[in-house]
């Protein structure tokens, strides 16, 4: 199949138009998403081409836009509705938590809520403690949300694309350090990618890597280093934390016998926890030491890149702990 190479923000944005051009109750709503193209250019060229009917600009009232696209969604529109910030979503908890993710729920399956909420997620710009956090987990623990974490541009086109078309609530966390990440996307006329289908992003037979969004770069970085000392590392990438695709994972696992889970979000109550948890219960035959996990420190990110950096997982990091569990 033939490909081109994409920007990760070039890959959101055209999942975004193709599902706009062939979706009429398709529509985009976000602060600064019309003319500027969005903070961090991810809508790029869409208000030029689907102008300010489909495109909206909306103030700074994340609860508002939010529970304008609830209400969207329930009369059979399919809204995307960008926060700025993920930590923003903090502000539309009722919307989401309450709203969103029990009304198809509350009604019988009468009523549903195809809405997507984009987020921009994690720390290493400077943006400090209110604009930096990682929040997938908190959501993922909420029944009636879907929750995706793309590592790639590849996979950010085809499980937007995905995510769009959903008829429940996507919560599509972006991490704001990959929009310039560089990395080929399918030319197919229509490339999807489903909604809880893990992938295998390298392949190994000494231990196994859990590793979500940019995490799975730091990952294949550790991976490498390892490989100069005789361990090849298997990476599986979840994409979605709900659905959780267990099997490819817990299959991994069986063939490793050891496995790591690496996540950017504070380490304690966490995906890594819930991850761990269920390679225990359902894998632990096949374990040949204990399931380790690594996230970020629980702290609150701090502004000063000396201070900032050291909480987000290294690469040293997970080599360490790798060669710990094997008793390297």
């Amino acid at each position: 199949m033939p490909e081109r190479e994409m920007l990760f923000r070039e890959a959101i944005a055209e999942a975004m138009r193709e599902e706009m051009q062939q979706d009429s109750s398709v529509f985009l709503i976000g602060e600064d998403v019309g003319p500027s193209g969005g903070i961090f250019k991810c809508c790029e060229g869409l208000f030029e081409q689907f102008g300010p009917q489909r495109i909206l600009d909306a103030p700074i009232a994340e609860a508002g836009y939010i529970g304008l696209s609830v209400g969207a969604a329930m009369t059979q529109m399919r809204p995307i509705a960008e926060l700025m910030f993920g930590d923003f979503a903090l502000l539309a908890m009722d919307q989401i938590v309450n709203q969103a993710a029990k009304i198809r729920y509350m009604t019988g399956g009468q009523c549903k809520v195809p809405m997507t909420i984009r987020l921009a997620m994690g720390a290493g710009r400077s943006s400090a403690a209110q604009h930096s956090q990682s929040l997938q987990s908190i959501f993922a623990h909420v029944p009636g949300l879907k929750v995706v974490l793309p590592s790639t541009p590849r996979d950010a086109k085809g499980l937007l694309k995905s995510a769009i078309r959903d008829d429940n609530p996507v919560l599509f966390f972006e991490d704001k350090m990959m929009y310039n990440d560089k990395g080929l996307v399918p030319e197919e006329d229509d490339f999807v990618i489903p909604l809880g289908q893990a992938e295998v992003k390298r392949s190994g037979i000494d231990a196994t890597i859990v590793a979500t969004s940019s995490m799975v770069t730091v990952a294949l970085a550790a991976a490498d280093k390892l490989a100069n000392e005789g361990l090849e590392i298997e990476i599986v990438d979840p994409r979605t934390l709900m659905p959780l695709d267990e099997e490819t994972i817990f299959s991994s696992v069986r063939k490793t016998g050891y496995a790591l889970v690496l996540d950017e979000a504070p380490q304690s109550y966490g995906a890594t926890a819930e991850i761990a948890a269920r390679i225990g219960e359902k894998a632990f035959d096949y374990l040949d030491a204990p399931v380790m996990r690594i996230g970020a420190a629980d702290v609150p990110i701090p502004f000063s890149p000396p201070l900032e950096i050291p909480t987000i997982p290294g690469v040293e990091q997970v080599v360490r702990a790798i060669k710990d569990q094997r008793g390297n």
